[in-house]
């Protein structure tokens, strides 16, 4: 089975350090042979199967089941011809940007590149250029997955509509995917960066404001977020960072005339810093510069049918340095619409949404929930429902992450194919 219970330890650990991982079997898979033995052998003793990456998205701690970890199946083909890309489960964004790069081909890749790929896409997927793109799932072309029946399956929308459907926007719940094939975009450069500013010389409510109204005036393929971070004054961070309250926009666009269409936003005040620029595509991690060093955080996501900003105001208010909640409190907020609003036969829902909130905070789970759960409260009125990718430490709460009728067609689904709930809603939606 590939089981490595002597490198227990080593296979449990995750990027997110805040929840134990307390598995009664872990099972360190190389091959899909591995998946389909350990997916046999814990539905022979009734046990719940959970999946594992590199553990970016753990939903909550783990107790008991076999944890299947795919880390070591990490290899990467690319079809320059077919403009595709072959990903085994453990393979990670960076490795794929940089097997597609000398074809001048990219995938539609998150902002980290050491978040596993197949995971996030089973997540939905929302990239770097997702306006332009639309979501990751959108662009599978067939999966490999081993099903709670110990089968492995070749899966396409023509072969299987269904369980395709299922599995793009349903995380692992319906089964473990060994290996899918997406597409690549014809992307060598990009024109993208961020422009930040001090929260304390600039009001970022108003940042909000100039920004959301800004997102009306931009083309479709131009994709950005609004973010603020209170940064702790700690020696390991550079010193432009230490101390202060940063307020950004990030920008990701391939057309030629990024340049001018983001001149607007010089408007919000004096810029603290800028990277703006034309970058090859393996640069493009560079525009979020998401932290790479494994760490403790809880977070929730809310997708909006609209921007009030004043309601935004106000969760920056409550989440801001000058709050008094003693955590720091991260802010991100993506502009969705463009191709993510466009149909496609999978579960990825909430596709009418304009934008999405995401706070995230290093704080442990109680204080977490005590400052977060008010500001998501802030936004009900305007709230459609919840990402499954950015639920991170909400343990096995499903409230929100489908509207009606998906949540119902998935559950019928999960009946015919996984009726004994072997991936179990509290472990199986473990993503990264």
């Amino acid at each position: 089975m590939g089981c490595m219970n002597s490198h227990a330890a080593q296979e449990l650990t995750t990027f997110q350090t805040g929840f134990a991982q307390r598995p009664t079997r872990v099972v360190a898979a190389r091959h899909a042979d591995d998946v389909v033995a350990a997916v046999r052998g814990a539905a022979a003793e009734g046990l719940p199967v959970a999946v594992q990456a590199t553990g970016h998205g753990v939903p909550g701690p783990l107790e008991g089941g076999v944890l299947i970890s795919t880390r070591h199946m990490d290899g990467v083909r690319v079809d320059p011809v077919r403009r595709t890309a072959h990903l085994q489960a453990g393979v990670r964004w960076g490795q794929v940007v940089e097997a597609a790069a000398p074809h001048g081909l990219a995938p539609l890749n998150g902002s980290a590149p050491g978040v596993g790929a197949v995971s996030y896409t089973l997540g939905g997927g929302l990239g770097i250029l997702a306006r332009e793109f639309g979501y990751a799932a959108d662009h599978v072309r067939s999966l490999d997955v081993v099903t709670a029946d110990g089968r492995l399956r070749h899966v396409t929308r023509r072969s299987a509509p269904d369980l395709y459907g299922a599995l793009l926007g349903a995380g692992h719940n319906f089964g473990v995917v060994t290996e899918l094939e997406i597409d690549l975009v014809p992307v060598r450069t990009l024109y993208g960066g961020a422009l930040a500013f001090d929260g304390r010389v600039v009001d970022p409510a108003a940042a909000l404001r100039v920004w959301e109204a800004w997102t009306r005036t931009v083309p479709d393929g131009l994709t950005s977020s609004f973010a603020a971070v209170p940064y702790p004054d700690l020696p390991a961070l550079p010193p432009r960072l230490r101390g202060r309250y940063v307020v950004s926009v990030r920008v990701a666009y391939t057309g030629s005339d990024g340049e001018r269409l983001v001149a607007p936003l010089r408007e919000i005040g004096p810029v603290l810093t800028e990277s703006l620029r034309t970058m090859p595509y393996a640069e493009s991690h560079t525009i979020h510069s998401d932290p790479d060093v494994p760490h403790a955080y809880y977070g929730d996501s809310a997708v909006l049918s609209e921007l009030d900003v004043a309601r935004g105001a106000e969760v920056l208010r409550r989440t801001g340095p000058e709050a008094g909640v003693g955590a720091m409190v991260v802010v991100q907020v993506n502009h969705l619409g463009g191709a993510l609003a466009g149909p496609a036969p999978n579960s990825v829902p909430w596709r009418e949404g304009a934008f999405l909130v995401r706070l995230l905070t290093m704080a442990d789970r109680e204080t977490a929930r005590a400052v977060l759960d008010p500001a998501f409260a802030v936004l009900a009125p305007v709230t459609l429902g919840r990402a499954l990718n950015f639920a991170f430490g909400a343990g096995g709460r499903r409230e929100g992450l489908y509207d009606a009728g998906t949540r119902e067609r998935l559950a019928g689904l999960k009946s015919s194919y996984d009726p004994a709930s072997l991936f179990r809603d509290d472990v199986s939606a473990r993503r990264g």
